[in-house]
Formats: structure tokens, C-alpha cells, sequence
């Protein structure tokens, strides 16, 4: 920006100096500030103006050859007695005049004219502005700056403009400024810089538009993305360099790295890696470990990245006394040095040195040291290369919580948050209260992430405020979901839910399910604290309806239809902080019934239909009918869990029973129990996990009759996908498997084999496979699961390797059919039917060949024998199988995807262990969405 001044006679030309230059209309090239490219238009000479004005400075006037005259000195101006603005368009010419120094009354000057130039330019809201003086009356004319209308991102691909946008300083509705142009360049080509993209380049553009606004375009070329071909390392001699690179969060960029973006270049992560190598060697023992020098090039293609860090290891040291002083009159310093992790002679880890100086600040929270402080003090010898540690824990005031406060929450109320507080007003300071206190604030599920409750120093040294600052988040949830399984092929789901119902923290939902085999709807509502006191109650009313099946061959078909209708009450009390007790009563009316026209016939042959064992199965039939369930029951549970959506450590242990006979037509006693524990493997990403789940069921009620068990059909347990991966569903136990033996119905006989025996066909894809079910189940899990790089994290892909180990057993084996030559019909008087042929005259004289039922094994000749009347399909062969202890083992991969169609599972397994008639399976999948 260009300022003139000039200096005319006192009586006819007015004193003027101006800074002229009209925005610029395509910002194109590169400037020297930043390399933004601008380009100027100088402004159109006044007409009265004398040409020579024009020229910047009285140097640029002269000619090349003569020397530039000296500047007059300062001289006394006029008296200013007005200062007017013209020009102005959105500023009020009171705001801009607050911007300068010039006042009425003042002697005006060329100094105190070039102050105020210099402070109207440093506003940045002016494209030009001068100030000119007529005998004391000062007008300053300014052009304003231009109104930014929008901000437009071109050319980026790889970098959204929602990651962008926020990162700029320019956006709609402010004053164009060219220093923000600049710095907004620079931002942008640092943010591609961090995704390792180091050839970027960010040209800006202006569009004029009227009424003085402006369009601000960023022209973007992303260019390629920088990777790290290779990664040296020089000077080390104790470990290698694929440990150390093991170590580092950056990557080599290799082809099965394609879900990482740590392979690409970025300085803060070199640095960062930096100091992951000086941890590692600390903890291995190298206390003088450094890192001389980390240097980042180009390839000569000018695409990726070398880095070559250069060490030195030093020599390992072993830890030599290690002992705790104890200024805290609680703590004996002799009984802590003994109860230290590390002794004397083990090799020195940093690690371990900061565990103990959490350790034991922790241990001076919980007796109320709630600022107390530990140092570690080292001692190095370089002789004998050992490194003494003196703990000093200094002299601290026992603390005492003075107040709770609770802020940020409009909604929650704040008995709501002051409730899950494990600690008082009043009380001694312990800071295992306050971690407890946090998990269970984060466990609620109203707050942001991470919370943590804040210590505030008190009013005293001995006090201390406890504050959760609370940003509640949206609690409600609609849901609609649709997807397919491979068990129970298309689902669609919906449900509402508030988990923090009038901010009382209750929970109260509906939820509607429907697939192919199976349809629900629930409501149910969760009082956590019943009447203001530590005590939970519940009630849930609900419809289910399933249709159970068999398997014949590959196919899935529908054999009962199970309607239920009930509810529930239960109510919880807390025992301990991790330990609760649940007490619940259940009424369902359940009705089971079954296809007449598939599954009955007249068996009697008196004309009445009823279930027939041979086509439904003997359990099947005991089942039906319509019964009430009158159920009691008692769960007693322990749950240290992190998360109970993800958790990555803790343990979760479950005993329930359940005692049905309180009225209703069901009488047996159900016990189940299931424990899980979850390890975070050294911190390193891998979650270990094992779990394992057992039940029995006792019948109460003797059902008399052979072959007849004394639980129901659709009371047993049952075990298979998705419980038991690497099996189908109901894959695993007791079952019964209908093979068909190759019957002639012309001779009314079953084909024999060379032997004379009666062929039977085993082939499972013309075999009906029944799952029983059991009174007994075992289930054992171990998963690992394996963590990826930050894009496949970003991704939501979660991999993990499984083993399966379980088994389902205890029903009492039924009455079996073997009947080669099939199940003979028989009339009203249960008399055997045969069929006869005969041969009947029509009234035009032809005859007709045809079959009736008879009881006469002989025809109305005498001689001929009739064939038996077979029921169709009894010539069958019943097998019992699965019924055992044994374990069923399987192994396998898995990956969780969040992916845009919603929650995706898909399992690998190979069966490693079953047993005759267990259905396995090697591929299962399972997706959804929610809109």
C-alpha cells in the first residue's frame, strides 16, 4: 500500500496525503509475504491532481542521475477545526475516527497525519485511504475492504472441507484482510503437510461481486501422498533394527500396511518416535541412551521419505538401593522399601520407576493425601554401573472434601450425578473414591466422554472441592434398523429409547423386532434409585413369537410356532460398590402349536387328526398346548468392568436362579452362572478375554411314561451359532436324526442289499435332523483381540482370534422307531389295513383297475395276497445321537466392522473336535443398518 504526502501553498492548495490502490480484482502470481499472489491496480489519478503527484515519493521523482533531496523539516500546521469522513459505507465515521489520534484543536502536522495513516492501516479494514487538510478542516477518505460472501475449497480430495473450514480464519460475513489470506494459505498446507501430502500447494482467488463482497476461492493441488520407504537406524548394537522399528509408531510403507496411516511422513510423529526409542531403552536398562541426531529426506523421485536416526545405546544399568522416605507420619518408610516392585540387582526400568511413583501416590490418596508428593531421587554410578532410587514422599496435610459441586447439567437433575459419588461432604479425602466415583458418572452414559471429577484446592490447606463439570449430551434414541443373517436370514428392527427420562435418570423404552422366524415387542421402564434410595426396580410387558425348526438336508424347515405373552418385575439392591443382588417375577401364558396339515394324522383311523411322533417327533408332541409359567427369580452379580460396551478390562461374574412352580403348570428349578475377564495385554492395544457359562435345569415333576422327560421341549437349554461359533444353530447335542429306508410301495416291501438287509440312506441332506435340546450346558471362550493401525481403527475394523470349547447334554433318550417295512394302517376298530385290487365295471361296460382298503390279508379270490397299507413315510430309522459331556472344540478368526451399512460380524471357523451328529459350520456373517 502505497502513502504520498504532499505540501502545497497555505492559501490555495489544500495539503493532501493519500494512500491510494483499489482491491484486487484476481489475487494470481506470488507475493513475497507468504507467497500469497496478488495483484494490485493502482487508483485512477484525481482529475485536479497534479500527474507528478501521483508518484509514491519524492525520491521516485527525481531523475536517475541526481541525487534525492533531503525531507523539509516538520513545520507547524493549521489549527484542525473539523475532521470529516467520506467513503464510508458499513463503518460509522465516529468508529473511524476512534481509530485515529487526530482530534479538534490540535495542531496538525505531517507527523501527527503520518500516526494516524499508519493507524488506519493497521486496522485492515481499508483497501485505501488518505487524509487531506483545506485550512484545518481534515478529510479522511477511505475505501473500505470488501465483505467475504463465502469461503470456496477447490481441488480437495483427500481432506474434507468440514477438516478444513474449521482451521481457517477467513469465513462468510467478515472483512477481507490479506494478512489472514496468508496465514490461511499456510494452515491448509500444513494440515496436508500432517497427512504427509508435502507437495501441496493452496493458490487463493477472489471473484468481485457487488455491493463491495467477495467470493474467497482456495485452489488446492493435493499432489501425491509422502510415504516412508525406509527407516535406518545407526549404533545400535543390543537390539536390532526390526525391534526398534517395532517400537516406533511410524511404518515402513510395505503392501499389507494399506489400512495404516502411519506409513506416511510427519515431523511431529518423528519426534514422537524420538521418544518412544528413549523409552524403550530406558526401560530396558540404558540410562544414558540418546538419540544423536533424526534426519528426514527425500527420495531423489521426490515421493517419499528416508529417515535415519542415528543412537547411541550406552551402557545397561541395574538398579542399586532403592528405598522410600516417608515424611507422612501414616507411612513407615522401612515396611514400604520392602513392599517395592524393584530390588537391588534387578536391571533398571524406567517404567517401573514411574508405576511406583503413581503407586504410591495413589496410596497416600487413599488415606486422604490428596496432594501429597513423591520424588525419586537418582543416584547414578558410572563404576559399578548401578542406579540408587530414593522415593521421598514429602510432608502433606490430610485432606478433607469441603464441598461437592455439580455444574453444567440443565437437564440432569443434580441428584442424579451427586448420587453415583462415592465420597462426601465432610468426608476424609481418598482418591480411590473419587476413580470410583468417575467410572460410575461415565457409566451413565449422559455425559461427554472421558469425564473425570476435577480437585480443586479449598478454602484451607487441609480442604478440598470436588467438582464434576458436566456437558450433558443427547440421551434419547430412535432406531430404526434393517439387515441379514445368516440364521435368521432379513430382520427388521425399531425401537425408542430415553435413558435419562425426565432427568431422573430413569430408562424407559419400546422396541419392535420382526424376521422371518421370529417377531417381538417390549416395553419396559428402569428405576435406578426407587424413592430416592439405593435401590433399582424394573418392568418389562412383552409378546414374542417363534417358530422353531428342523433340518432336513440343507433346509431349515418350520415346525412349531411358540407365541409368548408376559411380564416382569425385578428389583436390585447393591451389596457392595461392585457386588448387586436382583430378585424378579415372571408370568408368561405361553401356546405352542404345530401345522395340522403337515404334522397330524389319524393314527387311530377314527377320523380324528392328532399329532403324529412319526412326522413331528414324541417331544414335539408332549409340548403342545397352552400352559402358564409362574417364575421366581434370584441373580447375584460382580462386575468390575471398565465399559459395558466395550470393555478392555475387569471382571464380570453372574450366579442366577430360577424356581418355576409358584402357581402355573411349570415346576423346575434353573441355575445358571457366567463369568468373564478382560485383559488389556501390557498396554499394548491386544484385549485378552475368557469367559465361560454353565447351566442346569431340574424337573420338579415326575411326566410318567417310557422314553418321556420330565422337562419340556421348549424349556431345555439349547446350544449352537451365534453361542457356539463354528456350529450351526442348534448345532451341539442331543438330537435325533430320521433316516428313511429305501421302501417299494408297489410290493409294499423296503429294497434289500446283496446281504438280504434292509437298505437304509444316511445321506444327511435326505435326513430330518430334530434338536432336543438339554438339561445340562458347558461354554468356554477364549479371544484375543488384535489391534490395527489408525486408518483401520478409523474404520472400525476389529479383528480377533477365538477357541470355543462347550458342550449340551442330560435329555432322556426316547422311544425309537425302527421300522423297515413302515407303520401298517389301521381301521376305526384298530384292525390292520391292506390294500386290495380290484377290478371294477362301468356302466358303459369298460372296466377300471383300483385299490381299496381292506382288512383281509387275502383277496376275494382267496388266493391272491393283499399288500399291507403302509403309513406314508414310516418306514423309518430313528438314530439318538449327542447326547454327551464331551467337549466340542472349535477355533477361529473374527472381524467387527462398523462399517457404513452398520455393525458387521464375520466369523472363519474350523472345527477341531465334535461328535457324531453335531451340524458345524465354517462361514457365518452377520449385518445391519440403522437410518
Amino acid at each position: 500500500m502505497n502513502r504520498r504526502s504532499e505540501k502545497g501553498s497555505s492559501t490555495a492548495t489544500p495539503k493532501v496525503i493519500t494512500c491510494a490502490g483499489r482491491l484486487a480484482i484476481a489475487l494470481s502470481g506470488a507475493t513475497m509475504l507468504a507467497g500469497v499472489p496478488f495483484t494490485a491496480l493502482a487508483q485512477d489519478a484525481e482529475p485536479d491532481a497534479d500527474p507528478a503527484a501521483e508518484a509514491p515519493s519524492a525520491a521516485e521523482q527525481q531523475p536517475a542521475t541526481e541525487p534525492a533531496p533531503a525531507p523539509p523539516p516538520a513545520q507547524s500546521g493549521d489549527i484542525i477545526r473539523t475532521i470529516s469522513v467520506s467513503g464510508s459505507e458499513r463503518l460509522e465515521p465516529t468508529t473511524i475516527l476512534s481509530y485515529i489520534r487526530l482530534r479538534v484543536g490540535q495542531e496538525y502536522t505531517s507527523a501527527a497525519a503520518d500516526e494516524a495513516l499508519k493507524d488506519l492501516g493497521a486496522t485492515e479494514l481499508f483497501s485505501s485511504f488518505s487524509i487531506r487538510n483545506d485550512n484545518g478542516n481534515v478529510v479522511i477518505s477511505v475505501t473500505e475492504n470488501p465483505v467475504i460472501n463465502r469461503i470456496v475449497l477447490e481441488g480437495n480430495r483427500r481432506l474434507d472441507s468440514d477438516k478444513i473450514l474449521p482451521e481457517i480464519k477467513l469465513s462468510p460475513r467478515q472483512i477481507f484482510t490479506r494478512s489472514k489470506v496468508r496465514a490461511d494459505v499456510a494452515r491448509i498446507v500444513e494440515l496436508y503437510k500432517r497427512q504427509g501430502r508435502f507437495a501441496a500447494t493452496v493458490e487463493p482467488q477472489m471473484v468481485q461481486l457487488p455491493q463491495n463482497r467477495v467470493d474467497v476461492v482456495f485452489e488446492i493441488t493435493e499432489g501425491p501422498k509422502s510415504k516412508v520407504r525406509q527407516i535406518n537406524i545407526i549404533g545400535n548394537e543390543k537390539f536390532s533394527d526390526g525391534e526398534l522399528r517395532g517400537e516406533m509408531v511410524t511404518k515402513q510403507s510395505r503392501f499389507y500396511r494399506f489400512f495404516s496411516s502411519n506409513t506416511s511422513y510427519d515431523p511431529d510423529r518423528l519426534a514422537f518416535d524420538q521418544q518412544k526409542l528413549r523409552q524403550f531403552y530406558l526401560t530396558e536398562g540404558y540410562a544414558d541412551f540418546r538419540v544423536v541426531s533424526a534426519v528426514a529426506e527425500l527420495t531423489p523421485d521426490q515421493e517419499d521419505f528416508i529417515i535415519t536416526y542415528v543412537v547411541e545405546e550406552g551402557e545397561r544399568y541395574k538398579f542399586g538401593d532403592v528405598v522410600v522416605e516417608s515424611q507422612l507420619r501414616d507411612f513407615d518408610s522401612d515396611v514400604m522399601s520392602g513392599n517395592l516392585a524393584m530390588q537391588t540387582g534387578d536391571f533398571y526400568d524406567a517404567k517401573a520407576v514411574e508405576d511406583t511413583v503413581e503407586q504410591l501416590t495413589e496410596l497416600a490418596g487413599r488415606f486422604g493425601y490428596a496432594f501429597a508428593d513423591v520424588q525419586p531421587r537418582f543416584n547414578r554410578n558410572p563404576d559399578d554401573l548401578t542406579m540408587d532410587i530414593t522415593f521421598i514422599l514429602r510432608q502433606a496435610p490430610r485432606v478433607y472434601v469441603e464441598r461437592v459441586d455439580v455444574n453444567g447439567n440443565t437437564l440432569t437433575q443434580d441428584k442424579v450425578v451427586r448420587r453415583e459419588f462415592r465420597i462426601s461432604e465432610g468426608d476424609a479425602f481418598n482418591s480411590l473414591g473419587v476413580q470410583r466415583t468417575t467410572a460410575r458418572i461415565n457409566s451413565l452414559g449422559y455425559f461427554q466422554e472421558n469425564f473425570e471429577v476435577n480437585q480443586v484446592e479449598g478454602s484451607a490447606p487441609d480442604r478440598i472441592v470436588l467438582e464434576a463439570n458436566v456437558e450433558e449430551q443427547p440421551t434419547g434414541e430412535l432406531q430404526f434398523s434393517a439387515g441379514f443373517s445368516s440364521i435368521e436370514q432379513f430382520i427388521l428392527a425399531g425401537s425408542i429409547r430415553q435413558r435419562n427420562f425426565r432427568g431422573r435418570g430413569q430408562t424407559i423404552g419400546l422396541s419392535l423386532n420382526y424376521s422371518q422366524f421370529s417377531r417381538s415387542a417390549q416395553v419396559s421402564f428402569t428405576e435406578p434409585y426407587l424413592f430416592d434410595r439405593n435401590i433399582s426396580s424394573g418392568i418389562d410387558i412383552y409378546r414374542r413369537d417363534f417358530n422353531s425348526f428342523n433340518r432336513f438336508g440343507g433346509d431349515r424347515n418350520t415346525t412349531f410356532e411358540q407365541a409368548t405373552t408376559g411380564g416382569a418385575v425385578r428389583v436390585g439392591v447393591p451389596l457392595t460398590e461392585f457386588m448387586s443382588l436382583v430378585g424378579s417375577y415372571t408370568l408368561n401364558y405361553e401356546q405352542v402349536s404345530l401345522d395340522e396339515n403337515i404334522f397330524f394324522s389319524d393314527i387311530d383311523g377314527d377320523g380324528i387328526a392328532e399329532c403324529d411322533p412319526l412326522l413331528a417327533g414324541r417331544f414335539l408332541c408332549d409340548a403342545l398346548g397352552d400352559r402358564l409359567s409362574s417364575i421366581l427369580g434370584l441373580s447375584l452379580s460382580y462386575n468390575t468392568l471398565n465399559s459395558r460396551l466395550r470393555p478392555t478390562r475387569g471382571r464380570n461374574v453372574t450366579f442366577s436362579t430360577e424356581f418355576a412352580g409358584l402357581g402355573g403348570d411349570q415346576r423346575y428349578l434353573r441355575f445358571r452362572g457366567r463369568a468373564q475377564q478382560f485383559w488389556n495385554v501390557a498396554n499394548s492395544g491386544f484385549i485378552f478375554s475368557v469367559s465361560a457359562e454353565g447351566g442346569t435345569i431340574i424337573p420338579l415333576r415326575d411326566r410318567e411314561g417310557e422314553g418321556v422327560d420330565d422337562v419340556l421341549l421348549t424349556d431345555r437349554f439349547f446350544l449352537g451359532e451365534p453361542q457356539f461359533r463354528g456350529f450351526d444353530l442348534r448345532g451341539v447335542g442331543p438330537r435325533i436324526l430320521t433316516q428313511p429306508f429305501s421302501f417299494n410301495p408297489a410290493t409294499g416291501m423296503t429294497d434289500l442289499d446283496e446281504d438280504g438287509n434292509p437298505i437304509v440312506i444316511t445321506d444327511r441332506d435326505s435326513v430330518r435332523d430334530d434338536a432336543l435340546g438339554g438339561r445340562n450346558y458347558y461354554l468356554a471362550r477364549a479371544e484375543l483381540e488384535i489391534p490395527l493401525g489408525t486408518g483401520a481403527r478409523e474404520l472400525g475394523l476389529r479383528p480377533s482370534i477365538w477357541v470355543d470349547v462347550g458342550a449340551l447334554w442330560g435329555v432322556e433318550q426316547p422311544i425309537l422307531q425302527d421300522n423297515p417295512n413302515g407303520v401298517q394302517n389301521v381301521d376305526a376298530s384298530g384292525n390292520p389295513l391292506f390294500i386290495e385290487t380290484v377290478v371294477v365295471t362301468n356302466p358303459d361296460g369298460s372296466s377300471t383297475v383300483t385299490q381299496v382298503a381292506t382288512i383281509n390279508p387275502i383277496a376275494a379270490d382267496g388266493v391272491t395276497e393283499n399288500i399291507p397299507s403302509i403309513r406314508s413315510g414310516s418306514a423309518i430309522r430313528e438314530v439318538f445321537l449327542g447326547d454327551t459331556p464331551s467337549p466340542r472344540i472349535t477355533a477361529g478368526i473374527g472381524v467387527n466392522w462398523n462399517s457404513p451399512f452398520g455393525p458387521f460380524r464375520i466369523d472363519f471357523s474350523q472345527t477341531i473336535r465334535k461328535v457324531e451328529g453335531d451340524d458345524d459350520r465354517t462361514f457365518t456373517f452377520n449385518v445391519g443398518t440403522q437410518f
